[in-house]
Protein backbone atom coordinates (compact mmCIF):
# COMPACT_ATOMS: atom_id res chain seq x y z
CA UNK A 1 0.00 0.00 0.00
CA UNK A 2 1.27 3.34 -0.85
CA UNK A 3 2.36 6.12 1.99
CA UNK A 4 0.11 8.95 1.93
CA UNK A 5 2.44 11.83 1.38
CA UNK A 6 -0.29 14.09 3.03
CA UNK A 7 0.59 12.70 6.59
CA UNK A 8 2.50 15.35 8.57
CA UNK A 9 4.97 13.62 10.82
CA UNK A 10 7.01 14.44 13.81
CA UNK A 11 10.00 12.84 14.86
CA UNK A 12 10.83 12.34 18.43
CA UNK A 13 13.65 10.97 20.39
CA UNK A 14 12.87 8.72 23.37
CA UNK A 15 15.74 7.80 25.37
CA UNK A 16 15.72 5.02 28.06
CA UNK A 17 19.37 4.51 29.40
CA UNK A 18 21.55 3.79 26.11
CA UNK A 19 18.38 2.27 24.70
CA UNK A 20 15.81 4.46 22.53
CA UNK A 21 12.79 4.37 20.64
CA UNK A 22 11.23 6.86 18.12
CA UNK A 23 8.41 8.35 18.17
CA UNK A 24 6.54 9.53 15.25
CA UNK A 25 2.95 11.35 15.48
CA UNK A 26 1.30 11.68 12.61
CA UNK A 27 -2.17 14.34 12.20
CA UNK A 28 -4.98 11.94 10.54
CA UNK A 29 -7.34 14.48 9.31
CA UNK A 30 -8.85 17.39 10.90
CA UNK A 31 -12.17 15.23 11.78
CA UNK A 32 -10.35 13.75 14.69
CA UNK A 33 -13.16 12.92 17.30
CA UNK A 34 -13.25 15.14 20.22
CA UNK A 35 -11.22 13.90 23.67
CA UNK A 36 -10.50 14.52 27.08
CA UNK A 37 -10.16 19.09 26.60
CA UNK A 38 -11.48 19.16 23.52
CA UNK A 39 -8.19 17.67 22.06
CA UNK A 40 -8.47 14.57 18.89
CA UNK A 41 -8.62 11.55 19.93
CA UNK A 42 -4.78 9.38 20.04
CA UNK A 43 -4.16 5.93 18.74
CA UNK A 44 -0.74 4.98 19.62
CA UNK A 45 1.15 2.12 17.98
CA UNK A 46 4.23 0.23 19.21
CA UNK A 47 6.41 -2.31 16.67
CA UNK A 48 9.38 -4.12 17.46
CA UNK A 49 11.30 -2.30 15.00
CA UNK A 50 10.73 0.23 12.40
CA UNK A 51 12.83 -1.39 9.43
CA UNK A 52 10.87 -4.78 9.31
CA UNK A 53 8.72 -4.95 6.16
CA UNK A 54 6.41 -6.48 8.33
CA UNK A 55 6.01 -3.89 10.75
CA UNK A 56 5.88 -1.19 7.80
CA UNK A 57 2.92 -3.25 6.77
CA UNK A 58 1.48 -2.95 9.57
CA UNK A 59 2.15 1.31 10.19
CA UNK A 60 0.99 1.58 7.02
CA UNK A 61 -2.51 -0.06 7.75
CA UNK A 62 -3.05 1.68 10.75
CA UNK A 63 -2.35 5.12 9.24
CA UNK A 64 -5.05 3.99 6.93
CA UNK A 65 -7.38 3.34 9.31
CA UNK A 66 -6.72 6.17 11.12
CA UNK A 67 -7.56 8.90 8.99
CA UNK A 68 -10.65 6.76 7.98
CA UNK A 69 -11.78 6.85 11.89
CA UNK A 70 -10.43 10.24 12.31
CA UNK A 71 -7.92 10.04 14.94
CA UNK A 72 -4.40 10.84 15.54
CA UNK A 73 -1.68 7.96 14.92
CA UNK A 74 1.34 8.47 17.20
CA UNK A 75 3.90 5.46 16.39
CA UNK A 76 6.82 4.25 18.16
CA UNK A 77 9.48 1.12 17.50
CA UNK A 78 12.33 -0.09 19.71
CA UNK A 79 15.84 0.07 17.98
CA UNK A 80 15.89 -3.63 17.14
CA UNK A 81 13.96 -6.71 17.57
CA UNK A 82 14.24 -7.39 21.30
CA UNK A 83 14.26 -3.79 22.37
CA UNK A 84 12.16 -4.16 25.40
CA UNK A 85 13.37 -0.49 27.46
CA UNK A 86 12.52 1.21 24.30
CA UNK A 87 9.19 0.34 24.08
CA UNK A 88 9.04 0.50 27.81
CA UNK A 89 9.83 4.16 27.02
CA UNK A 90 7.76 4.04 24.22
CA UNK A 91 4.49 3.22 26.43
CA UNK A 92 5.41 5.98 29.06
CA UNK A 93 5.75 8.74 26.38
CA UNK A 94 2.26 7.49 24.98
CA UNK A 95 0.33 7.79 27.99
CA UNK A 96 1.97 10.92 29.18
CA UNK A 97 0.90 12.28 25.55
CA UNK A 98 -3.20 11.39 26.29
CA UNK A 99 -3.75 8.05 24.00
CA UNK A 100 -6.85 6.63 24.14
CA UNK A 101 -5.90 3.33 23.23
CA UNK A 102 -1.68 1.68 22.48
CA UNK A 103 -1.49 -1.45 20.11
CA UNK A 104 2.16 -2.78 20.50
CA UNK A 105 3.77 -5.94 18.99
CA UNK A 106 6.14 -6.40 22.04
CA UNK A 107 9.73 -7.14 21.86
CA UNK A 108 9.39 -9.48 25.37
CA UNK A 109 6.33 -10.53 25.93
CA UNK A 110 6.97 -11.06 29.77
CA UNK A 111 9.02 -7.33 30.13
CA UNK A 112 6.48 -5.50 29.12
CA UNK A 113 3.59 -6.69 31.00
CA UNK A 114 4.68 -4.07 34.21
CA UNK A 115 4.09 -1.01 31.69
CA UNK A 116 1.02 -1.86 29.86
CA UNK A 117 -0.11 -2.58 33.53
CA UNK A 118 0.41 0.88 34.36
CA UNK A 119 -1.05 2.36 31.24
CA UNK A 120 -4.53 -0.01 31.43
CA UNK A 121 -4.40 1.59 35.27
CA UNK A 122 -4.95 5.03 33.94
CA UNK A 123 -7.41 3.64 31.41
CA UNK A 124 -5.92 3.25 28.49
CA UNK A 125 -6.91 0.11 26.22
CA UNK A 126 -4.39 -1.82 25.54
CA UNK A 127 -4.06 -4.67 22.18
CA UNK A 128 -1.55 -6.87 21.42
CA UNK A 129 -0.76 -6.88 17.61
CA UNK A 130 1.21 -10.28 16.30
CA UNK A 131 2.51 -11.62 19.35
CA UNK A 132 0.68 -11.89 22.68
CA UNK A 133 1.96 -10.73 26.33
CA UNK A 134 2.68 -13.32 28.93
CA UNK A 135 0.34 -13.90 30.63
CA UNK A 136 -2.46 -12.97 27.20
CA UNK A 137 -4.82 -11.29 29.40
CA UNK A 138 -1.77 -8.68 30.41
CA UNK A 139 -3.43 -6.58 27.63
CA UNK A 140 -7.08 -5.82 26.83
CA UNK A 141 -7.40 -7.42 23.57
CA UNK A 142 -5.18 -9.45 21.24
CA UNK A 143 -5.31 -9.12 16.86
CA UNK A 144 -2.77 -11.76 15.33
CA UNK A 145 -1.92 -14.53 13.68
CA UNK A 146 -2.58 -18.26 15.13
CA UNK A 147 0.92 -18.54 15.66
CA UNK A 148 1.14 -22.48 16.20
CA UNK A 149 -1.08 -23.02 13.19
CA UNK A 150 1.13 -21.05 11.30
CA UNK A 151 3.34 -23.54 11.92
CA UNK A 152 1.39 -26.53 11.61
CA UNK A 153 0.29 -25.95 8.54
CA UNK A 154 3.70 -25.93 7.38
CA UNK A 155 4.77 -28.47 9.35
CA UNK A 156 2.06 -30.64 7.98
CA UNK A 157 2.91 -29.75 4.37
CA UNK A 158 6.72 -30.87 5.09
CA UNK A 159 5.86 -34.33 6.55
CA UNK A 160 3.65 -34.63 3.40
CA UNK A 161 6.89 -33.26 1.25
CA UNK A 162 9.00 -36.26 2.36
CA UNK A 163 6.93 -38.89 1.38
CA UNK A 164 8.14 -41.38 4.27
CA UNK A 165 11.46 -40.30 3.58
CA UNK A 166 13.55 -40.31 7.26
CA UNK A 167 14.02 -36.54 8.35
CA UNK A 168 16.87 -34.76 9.60
CA UNK A 169 15.12 -31.51 10.72
CA UNK A 170 17.35 -28.48 11.49
CA UNK A 171 15.37 -26.08 13.11
CA UNK A 172 15.84 -22.13 12.34
CA UNK A 173 14.43 -20.21 15.41
CA UNK A 174 14.10 -16.63 16.99
CA UNK A 175 15.21 -16.23 20.22
CA UNK A 176 14.27 -18.08 23.52
CA UNK A 177 11.09 -16.70 25.46
CA UNK A 178 9.16 -14.98 22.88
CA UNK A 179 5.65 -16.07 22.64
CA UNK A 180 5.82 -15.77 18.55
CA UNK A 181 8.93 -18.02 17.67
CA UNK A 182 7.77 -20.71 20.68
CA UNK A 183 4.42 -20.98 19.31
CA UNK A 184 5.85 -21.51 15.70
CA UNK A 185 8.57 -23.47 16.44
CA UNK A 186 5.47 -25.55 18.54
CA UNK A 187 3.35 -25.58 16.04
CA UNK A 188 5.86 -26.75 13.04
CA UNK A 189 6.98 -30.15 15.56
CA UNK A 190 2.88 -30.83 16.15
CA UNK A 191 2.14 -30.63 12.13
CA UNK A 192 5.31 -32.64 11.03
CA UNK A 193 4.01 -35.04 14.18
CA UNK A 194 7.62 -35.13 16.11
CA UNK A 195 7.70 -33.97 19.81
CA UNK A 196 10.19 -31.81 20.92
CA UNK A 197 13.68 -33.17 21.56
CA UNK A 198 12.89 -36.17 18.87
CA UNK A 199 15.97 -38.11 17.23
CA UNK A 200 14.89 -36.68 14.19
CA UNK A 201 15.75 -32.95 15.05
CA UNK A 202 19.33 -32.77 14.98
CA UNK A 203 20.03 -28.92 15.10
CA UNK A 204 18.51 -25.77 16.16
CA UNK A 205 19.95 -22.78 16.39
CA UNK A 206 18.57 -18.77 17.07
CA UNK A 207 17.99 -16.57 14.71
CA UNK A 208 16.67 -13.36 15.56
CA UNK A 209 14.77 -13.67 12.24
CA UNK A 210 17.64 -12.04 10.85
CA UNK A 211 19.35 -13.03 7.50
CA UNK A 212 22.54 -12.65 7.92
CA UNK A 213 22.20 -14.54 10.80
CA UNK A 214 19.81 -17.54 9.33
CA UNK A 215 23.09 -18.13 7.04
CA UNK A 216 25.68 -18.37 9.64
CA UNK A 217 22.87 -20.99 11.66
CA UNK A 218 22.44 -23.04 8.99
CA UNK A 219 26.28 -22.91 8.11
CA UNK A 220 26.44 -24.35 11.79
CA UNK A 221 23.88 -27.05 11.61
CA UNK A 222 25.34 -28.20 8.48
CA UNK A 223 28.34 -28.83 10.30
CA UNK A 224 27.13 -30.60 13.06
CA UNK A 225 24.54 -32.33 10.74
CA UNK A 226 25.37 -32.66 6.95
CA UNK A 227 22.91 -35.15 6.78
CA UNK A 228 19.42 -32.32 6.94
CA UNK A 229 16.75 -32.71 4.49
CA UNK A 230 13.99 -30.47 6.20
CA UNK A 231 14.87 -26.78 7.63
CA UNK A 232 12.06 -25.15 9.40
CA UNK A 233 12.62 -21.28 9.59
CA UNK A 234 10.91 -18.75 11.92
CA UNK A 235 10.48 -16.36 9.02
CA UNK A 236 11.38 -15.76 5.27
CA UNK A 237 15.12 -13.31 6.25
CA UNK A 238 15.99 -16.49 8.03
CA UNK A 239 14.91 -19.20 5.28
CA UNK A 240 16.69 -16.97 2.45
CA UNK A 241 20.03 -16.40 4.93
CA UNK A 242 19.36 -20.89 5.27
CA UNK A 243 19.07 -21.12 1.33
CA UNK A 244 22.42 -18.98 0.86
CA UNK A 245 24.18 -21.52 3.08
CA UNK A 246 22.85 -24.52 1.67
CA UNK A 247 23.46 -22.76 -2.23
CA UNK A 248 27.22 -22.48 -0.92
CA UNK A 249 27.43 -26.08 -0.13
CA UNK A 250 25.52 -27.43 -3.61
CA UNK A 251 22.66 -28.89 -1.49
CA UNK A 252 19.56 -25.75 -2.05
CA UNK A 253 17.81 -28.62 -4.04
CA UNK A 254 18.55 -31.25 -1.65
CA UNK A 255 16.59 -29.53 1.56
CA UNK A 256 13.10 -28.47 1.92
CA UNK A 257 12.70 -24.95 3.13
CA UNK A 258 9.60 -24.07 5.01
CA UNK A 259 8.70 -20.65 6.49
CA UNK A 260 6.19 -18.34 7.87
CA UNK A 261 5.20 -14.58 7.14
CA UNK A 262 4.32 -14.45 3.49
CA UNK A 263 5.78 -11.10 3.04
CA UNK A 264 6.61 -9.83 -0.96
CA UNK A 265 10.41 -11.09 -0.59
CA UNK A 266 9.34 -14.04 1.03
CA UNK A 267 6.76 -15.07 -1.34
CA UNK A 268 8.76 -14.53 -4.54
CA UNK A 269 11.32 -16.58 -2.73
CA UNK A 270 8.87 -19.34 -2.84
CA UNK A 271 7.15 -19.06 -6.50
CA UNK A 272 11.60 -19.07 -7.12
CA UNK A 273 11.40 -22.41 -5.55
CA UNK A 274 13.69 -21.21 -2.41
CA UNK A 275 11.29 -22.18 -0.07
CA UNK A 276 9.10 -24.55 -0.47
CA UNK A 277 6.10 -23.00 1.18
CA UNK A 278 5.31 -20.24 3.77
CA UNK A 279 2.42 -19.70 6.02
CA UNK A 280 1.37 -16.29 4.81
CA UNK A 281 0.22 -13.91 7.66
CA UNK A 282 -1.77 -10.30 7.71
CA UNK A 283 0.28 -7.32 9.21
CA UNK A 284 -2.53 -4.45 7.53
CA UNK A 285 -5.31 -6.55 8.47
CA UNK A 286 -4.38 -6.69 12.41
CA UNK A 287 -3.36 -3.33 12.48
CA UNK A 288 -6.34 -1.93 11.15
CA UNK A 289 -8.70 -3.91 13.45
CA UNK A 290 -6.63 -2.62 16.48
CA UNK A 291 -6.96 1.09 15.47
CA UNK A 292 -10.73 0.68 15.06
CA UNK A 293 -11.03 -0.51 18.05
CA UNK A 294 -9.63 1.91 19.77
CA UNK A 295 -11.30 4.46 18.22
CA UNK A 296 -14.16 2.50 18.96
CA UNK A 297 -13.38 2.86 22.61
CA UNK A 298 -13.16 6.33 22.33
CA UNK A 299 -17.10 6.73 20.97
CA UNK A 300 -18.86 4.60 23.47
CA UNK A 301 -16.24 3.59 26.28
CA UNK A 302 -16.84 -0.30 25.09
CA UNK A 303 -13.39 -2.30 25.26
CA UNK A 304 -12.83 -5.13 22.94
CA UNK A 305 -11.58 -8.15 24.75
CA UNK A 306 -10.32 -11.53 23.75
CA UNK A 307 -8.59 -13.13 21.24
CA UNK A 308 -9.20 -12.12 17.53
CA UNK A 309 -7.31 -14.87 14.36
CA UNK A 310 -6.44 -12.66 11.36
CA UNK A 311 -6.16 -15.22 9.47
CA UNK A 312 -3.08 -17.44 7.76
CA UNK A 313 -2.70 -19.60 4.61
CA UNK A 314 0.07 -21.96 3.48
CA UNK A 315 1.46 -20.25 0.14
CA UNK A 316 3.15 -22.87 -2.50
CA UNK A 317 3.81 -23.81 -5.79
CA UNK A 318 4.46 -27.36 -5.33
CA UNK A 319 1.51 -28.73 -3.76
CA UNK A 320 0.66 -31.99 -1.65
CA UNK A 321 -2.15 -34.16 -1.74
CA UNK A 322 -4.69 -33.67 1.32
CA UNK A 323 -2.52 -30.25 2.13
CA UNK A 324 -4.74 -27.00 1.68
CA UNK A 325 -3.03 -24.72 -0.06
CA UNK A 326 -2.75 -21.43 -2.47
CA UNK A 327 -0.51 -20.94 -4.93
CA UNK A 328 1.83 -17.42 -5.12
CA UNK A 329 -0.19 -16.17 -7.63
CA UNK A 330 -2.36 -15.48 -4.37
CA UNK A 331 0.15 -15.00 -2.47
CA UNK A 332 1.62 -12.37 -4.69
CA UNK A 333 -2.14 -10.59 -4.40
CA UNK A 334 -1.93 -10.50 -0.89
CA UNK A 335 1.26 -10.52 0.23
CA UNK A 336 3.02 -7.50 2.10
CA UNK A 337 6.77 -5.56 2.17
Amino acid sequence: MPRNNRAVTTLIRAAAGTTAATLALTACGSGAQGGSGGGGVKVGLITKTDTNPFFVKMKEGAEQAAKESGVELVSAAGKFDGDNAGQVTAVENMVNSGVKGILITPNDSKAIVPALEKARAKGVLVIALDSPTEPQDATDALFATDNVKAGELIGRYAKAAMAGKEAKIATLDLAPGVAVGVQRHEGFLKGFGVPEGDPSIVCSQDTGGDQAKGQTAMENCLQKAPGINVVYTINEPAALGAYTALKAKGLEKKVLVVSVDGGCTGTEAVKAGKIAATSQQYPLKMASLGVKAVADFAADGKKTSGYTDTGVTLITDQEQTGIDAKDTAYGLENCWG
